[in-house]
């Protein structure tokens, strides 16, 4: 598989998982409505999809990445229809804490730098 097909197939796991959420047309209470999918990672051979989950609330974000995988399947399922491929791959979803690691830097570095906000 190509690089650029690679590519554009994350690009539409990502827009179909994210209208997913979008629409709820995941029923667990435990998504938060906040939730957003940051980034997809297939794998080389299309087996195996992971995606990074971001919320706007630290607090909900593992409930929420539970939520996503638990309805992994149905949301599996869902992507099958949507890409039309001879594989779907298997979805994993991660945490993806980059937003608030960033935080954490630019307050230590507003901190060395005297800057009080």
């Amino acid at each position: 598989m190509s690089e650029y097909s690679g590519a554009r197939l994350e690009s539409r796991i990502l827009e179909a998982v994210s209208t997913m959420i979008v629409k709820k047309m995941i029923k667990n209470p435990n998504l938060s409505t906040f939730t957003s999918i940051t980034e997809v990672h297939l794998a080389s051979d299309n087996t195996s999809a992971t995606l990074l989950v971001s919320t706007a609330m630290e607090k909900d974000l593992d409930k929420s990445v539970e939520a996503l995988n638990s309805a992994a399947p149905f949301i599996q399922s869902h992507i099958a229809k949507v890409l039309r491929t001879r594989n779907t791959p298997r979805l994993y979803f991660k945490a993806d804490r980059s937003y608030q690691e960033g935080e954490k830097i630019n307050a230590l570095i507003d901190k060395a730098m005297g800057r009080n906000e």
